[in-house]
């Protein structure tokens, strides 16, 4: 829009709210929840063109009567990994605007470890002007560490030209925080190429000197976040409290209480990673709301957390609120305790009401054939994953139920014919990791406990972050054939047993989303769990824990393709322990 229009529709907007022009769209007899004064009250909301032009007493040329419904800004997620929820951004949106959504702030390094800052580009032109705006914070960590092998690689260089775009809000979280504690200069020059905007961080654990350090260097937010004492250091030290409840990572029971008066301006809601299945049972923001209600929290704080605030954070002036001049996403809920939407007003046209998606936009994502090619695997022998027995104790990653973070369990692994096997009775099992990028061969094998498998394997190309192909399994032979199967489908989720592919789900953009329906990947996704929970699986949702078990920026335990990470220690380690002792350590296990 050139400056004459913008003066233009300014006057327009002007007009509206005076009353000498009727609005484009009237939104009348509503209770409207004013997150600047947080206070609720009766007013209509007049619309002009894509902004609210005022609140107080208006007619529309089309009128939508709000009588007996409460009235709260566009809910936003202040951090969300969009591939996790194995869906393309047009039918993210289209699946969550239902539930109040009307704008999420994504980080996209999951597509961008697989194809660096053209797997970004292509993110941003598929999530362009959907009835969701997507928001898009550039990766930091691409690849997350040294310690893994990744398809792709974002520099300085281009975090530089991707904030050019009008969507790119600033620096997405600064994962490799030892680097900025060693003030690595490459990381320090990839933080200064985003200091222009706000840059979000990621330090689970950090406290003390070193939160200050890695505070200092520019980081203005923390989503890992597990503790109330590491809570109020953060939100001292001036971070913003990213509260998240996800699929497997749930930190809001524990970080809710610490919500105050004096700090509820510092807290904002976001999910990081969720499952499609996760959100069709439950909600999208709307679900942290209700939660968060029904914890005690006010109801206007809760909804602040999931607008002003979030808007306010990352700068956004016309978003997070109801008022004059900013943008109209509006949304209709019965109540403030179970939020249930009755209608979506987005762009100031109605985009949903009454179960019907009504927006104009209703296209498809479009991804290039490049990504959705980029599993590159040779076939696997048995030998390559194998793991000699040795005379020791093992370290074996231990699952943390509900959350990211994994300890380190020292036992003397089951072994037989000189090769150690996987112990269901002790639910030890093998875990293996296969790069998958470039073809190099590299496999790397441990050994897990946690998740409690009887029988047969699964496995899948969601491997935070490099996203290289993980499997855990009772059966090598097992582990080999569903790893096969990933390969095949160009990356997917698959179960096996018996040597045979029990069920599976294709995602091959990436290896790491599907091209189908939002209904259809929900449906596929209970089945590839309901065979893994026939096998014996005990975590809730088994492939997203999995995808975690890779993860070599959260402590303590985990496993790339190039070994065993210690991840504190910032180093690959062996397998076997240091065995002085290890007799009188195994006999008290």
């Amino acid at each position: 829009m050139d400056e004459f229009s913008k003066v233009a529709e300014t006057a327009r907007l002007v007009a509206v709210a005076r009353g000498q022009e009727k609005a484009d769209l009237a939104i009348r007899g509503g209770r409207i929840v004013n997150v600047f004064t947080e206070e609720i009250y009766a007013a209509d909301i007049a619309i002009r063109g894509e902004r609210i032009a005022g609140i107080g007493s208006y007619r529309g040329k089309e009128e939508i009567d709000a009588s007996g419904l409460t009235l709260i800004p566009g809910l936003i997620d202040g951090h969300l990994h969009l591939e996790s929820s194995l869906l393309t951004p047009a039918e993210f949106a289209r699946f969550v605007l239902p539930f109040g959504t009307t704008a999420v702030v994504i980080d996209p390094h999951e597509i961008a470890n697989v194809a660096g800052a053209e797997g970004v580009r292509q993110m941003l032109a598929a999530s362009a002007e959907l009835p969701v705006t997507f928001y898009i914070m550039i990766p930091s960590c691409v690849p997350a560490s040294r310690l893994e092998t990744a398809g792709g690689e974002i520099t300085a260089e281009d975090i530089a030209e991707l904030e050019m775009d009008s969507r790119a809000l600033g620096l997405a979280e600064v994962m490799d925080y030892p680097a900025v504690l060693e003030a690595d200069p490459e990381v320090l020059f990839k933080i200064a190429a985003g200091s222009r905007k706000v840059v979000d961080g990621h330090a689970p654990g950090v406290v003390g000197p070193d939160l200050q350090a890695y505070v200092a260097a520019g980081m203005g937010s923390d989503h890992e976040t597990v503790t109330t004492e590491e809570a109020v250091e953060k939100l001292r030290a001036g971070m913003r409290l990213m509260i998240r409840e996800g699929s497997v990572a749930k930190n809001l029971d524990t970080l809710l209480p610490l919500v105050n008066r004096n700090n509820v301006d510092r807290c904002l809601f976001v999910t990081d990673d969720l499952l499609p299945s996760d959100i069709r049972e439950k909600g999208h923001i709307d679900h942290l709301l209700r939660r968060a209600v029904a914890g005690g929290i006010d109801p206007i704080w809760a909804v602040k957390m999931a607008t002003l605030n979030t808007a306010s954070y990352f700068g956004l002036r016309d978003a997070g609120a109801l008022g004059p001049g900013l943008k109209a996403d509006v949304v209709a809920v019965e109540d403030l305790r179970e939020f249930k939407t009755r209608f979506v007003v987005k762009r100031g046209r109605l985009a949903y009401a009454e179960g019907r998606i009504l927006a104009r936009n209703s296209r498809r994502s479009k991804f290039s054939n490049d990504l959705l090619h980029t599993v590159r695997i040779d076939a696997l022998r048995l030998d390559d994953i194998r793991i000699p027995a040795k005379r020791g104790l093992c370290r074996i990653i231990e699952v943390v139920p509900g959350q990211i973070v994994t300890e380190e369990l020292l036992a003397q692994p089951t072994s037989l014919f000189g090769w150690v096997v996987a112990d269901v009775h002790r639910d030890i099992l093998k875990i293996v990791v296969v790069e998958r990028h470039q073809a190099s061969g590299r496999v790397a094998a441990g050994l897990i406990t946690g998740f409690g498998l009887q029988r047969g394997a699964i496995a899948s190309s969601v491997a935070h972050d490099a996203h290289n192909i993980v499997a855990v399994g009772a059966d090598d032979e097992d582990i080999l054939t569903a790893i096969s199967e990933v390969a095949r489908m160009q990356g997917g989720l698959a179960v096996s047993a018996g040597g045979t592919v029990m069920e599976s789900l294709p995602l091959p953009v990436a290896g790491l989303m599907s091209t189908k329906p939002a209904r259809e990947v929900v449906a596929g996704l209970r089945r590839v769990e309901l065979a893994a929970f026939n096998l014996g699986a005990v975590p809730r949702r088994p492939f997203m824990t999995l995808s975690f078990m890779c993860l070599s920026v959260i402590p303590k335990l985990k496993l790339t393709d190039r070994g065993l990470v210690d991840v504190k220690a910032g180093e690959i380690v062996d397998l076997y322990a240091d065995t002085s002792g290890w007799a009188e350590r195994a006999a008290a296990i």
